[in-house]
């Protein structure tokens, strides 16, 4: 009989992945065009659910059943993985490069991440003799974005129709360009060359952007006027951008929408980035970036010569913001003032380079309630606990500054 329900779990990449999983499931990261729960669904041809830590629960659904496929919310889809999880026999765990899980099939109902993990100390290993990608790192993200957008155009079987945009524009390779309904472009340049371009439904592009493949658009998003956007970035829904981007990734409702640069960098939902911010990408003797992790509690090595910004959901500079190569920012920071502030900004954290003070709780959700509402949203009181949460967690980390 065929698995019917699929889990997709929080692993040991969670911690790494601090700040964005804070105030979210693994599962809940965009890379490419779509989430990666929305990736599985695709493969699945099912809807997944979701286990999660338990102060973020109340916003999943998930459901406790027998004869469960649980698999590694980290892991990025393909064919051949796909194919192997769905054929794993019960009480066997698929196991990946390093000894990583990858998937299990669970006899029993799972109601906690805990029970889960034990499960994996006592079932038969199966291992996954191919390679794939996991998100393992917040750089993670922007590094595999370009190819997870032409993934999910594949996987989407989306059809190619850029010969319906505005004869105005000046299009390179129409027939890698993806528009769905209500999506705009005036007076415009697209190149879609080097790769595709995908703009959302009821997206707009404004007048004299330049925007060079891959590109995702989400819906409801727009590029403002003379906008310059280069390869390999996602824009999530309901965002505004503006300046010049280079493989960069915001997750939804985000705000870049004045000059200043961004570029490797990776924005959480609800941020905002002030007129004129900029982010360093490339240290000035070209060698590897280091970024704070959170699972090392210090620096570590990125293996990377270009990465710039990581900034957790609810998070604001001031205009002139200057980032640093590598730059952690928590959730629910502000930021403001000239000069670089520190590599490392813990969420809930309110100052400049001249010092640092705590963004009180009772502020914080007061400044994220009003920035909601100007998208008709409401902080819902499930949210407000999850913030409480990462504020009471993430106390340390001020604490230490």
């Amino acid at each position: 009989m065929a698995v019917e329900n699929f889990v997709l779990f929080d692993g040991l990449e969670r911690t790494s992945l601090l700040p964005f999983t804070y105030t979210r499931a693994v599962a809940d990261i965009r890379v490419g065009i779509l989430k990666i729960i929305e990736k599985w669904n695709t493969h699945l041809k099912s809807n997944c659910s979701t286990l999660t830590q338990s102060y973020l629960q109340n916003k999943y659904l998930y459901s406790a059943q027998s004869s469960s496929i649980f698999i590694n919310a980290s892991i990025l889809p393909n064919k051949d993985i796909v194919d192997i999880v769905l054929n794993l026999p019960e009480g066997t765990v698929l196991k990946g490069k390093d000894n990583q899980i990858i998937a299990a099939h669970i006899e029993e109902p799972i109601h906690s991440l805990s029970q889960l993990t034990q499960h994996f100390d006592t079932n038969i290993y199966q291992f996954y003799p191919y390679s794939y990608l996991s998100i393992v790192h917040p750089w993670n993200i922007f590094t595999y974005n370009d190819s997870q957008i032409k993934e999910d155009i594949r996987v989407l079987q989306l059809e190619p129709n850029g010969h319906i945009l505005e004869a105005n524009n000046k299009i390179a390779n129409p027939e890698n360009i993806y528009v769905e309904e209500g999506a705009t472009v005036l007076w415009s340049m697209l190149n879609a060359q080097s790769g595709p371009i995908y703009l959302g439904k009821k997206s707009e592009v404004m007048e004299g952007s330049i925007i060079k493949g891959s590109f995702a658009l989400g819906e409801h998003s727009v590029v403002k006027m003379g906008a310059k956007i280069y390869g390999e970035t996602s824009i999530g829904p309901y965002c505004k951008v503006g300046g010049e981007i280079g493989n960069s990734v915001l997750f939804g409702y985000s705000n870049k929408g004045h000059d200043g640069y961004l570029g490797n960098s990776v924005l959480g939902e609800w941020c905002n980035l002030g007129a004129d911010t900029n982010n360093s990408n490339l240290k000035n003797n070209y060698s590897t970036v280091r970024a704070w992790s959170y699972k090392s509690n210090k620096e570590i090595s990125t293996d990377l010569q270009f990465c710039g910004l990581m900034m957790g959901d609810h998070s604001k500079c001031g205009i002139n913001t200057m980032f640093n190569t590598g730059t952690v920012v928590g959730v629910s920071a502000n930021i403001y003032g000239g000069n670089f502030p520190p590599k490392f900004i813990p969420s809930f954290s309110w100052g400049s380079i001249e010092g640092f003070t705590t963004y009180e709780l009772e502020k914080a959700l007061e400044t994220a309630q009003k920035v909601m509402e100007r998208r008709h949203i409401q902080l819902s009181e499930t949210d407000q606990a999850i913030l409480a949460e990462v504020y009471k967690e993430s106390a340390i980390f001020r604490q230490s500054k």
